[in-house]
């Protein structure tokens, strides 16, 4: 694409946002200060600004621009919070999340995921993001607890060490149903008595799978 035509397309994909009820004002201007042309890579390139998710490494997919603007807003991020993300990928998530936080913390199973992401977020100066290779359906809890948990991948229930890491008052955001079905987009707030679910909308993610991948 020419220059004028990548901006016009970027002012198009944030037209279609706000379409899309994205209303929060910061979520907006997070989406508008990441540009995902920098996380699709080969002949996708050209399709960075459409709504729809796209294929990247390891079998994984860049999820809906659309969705990751909704997952964000349901997560409430403020700006001296500790973010855990669950399912690094291309690193798009973390990035517009790194807009939001004091801290994000990334971890992914695929060692090829994560590296090249790490190359994204040193090109794009994103110095708040911890990338790291781990099994996250385990969580970090060196570094918990969390104000807030995303998880970027379909569970078929939050899983157990992910809600002890979150703080009271903190909430996560997580895809939940069985992997070939449409799943649910579940909002959980920890309080110090139990927690609090809400269903957001249907969504289709790949699944959250235990252990370390190539």
């Amino acid at each position: 694409m020419e220059d004028d035509d990548l901006a016009e397309a970027r002012m198009r994909f944030i037209y279609a946002l706000r379409s899309r009820a994205v209303t929060d004002a910061r979520v907006l201007s997070a989406m508008e200060a990441v540009d995902r042309r920098a996380f699709v890579t080969g002949h996708f390139a050209d399709r960075a600004y459409e709504d729809m998710p796209l294929p990247i490494a390891c079998g994984q997919t860049i999820s809906q621009p659309s969705v990751v603007a909704l997952m964000t807003e349901a997560l409430q991020v403020n700006p001296r919070d500790k973010v855990l993300e669950v399912g690094t990928g291309s690193g798009y998530q973390a990035a517009i999340l790194a807009q939001l936080a004091r801290r994000v913390y990334t971890v992914e199973r695929h060692r090829t995921l994560a590296q090249q992401a790490q190359r994204v977020f040193d090109t794009l100066g994103l110095h708040n993001i911890t990338c790291m290779v781990s099994d996250g359906s385990y969580g970090l809890p060196d570094q918990a607890p969390f104000d807030r948990i995303i998880v970027t991948a379909a569970a078929e229930d939050p899983p157990g060490p992910l809600l002890a890491q979150l703080k009271i008052g903190g909430i996560m955001v997580i895809p939940v149903g069985q992997s070939d079905t449409v799943q649910s987009l579940i909002r959980a707030v920890r309080h110090a008595d139990g927690f609090e679910y809400e269903e957001l909308r249907a969504v289709r993610f790949v699944p959250l799978v235990e252990g370390l991948g190539h």
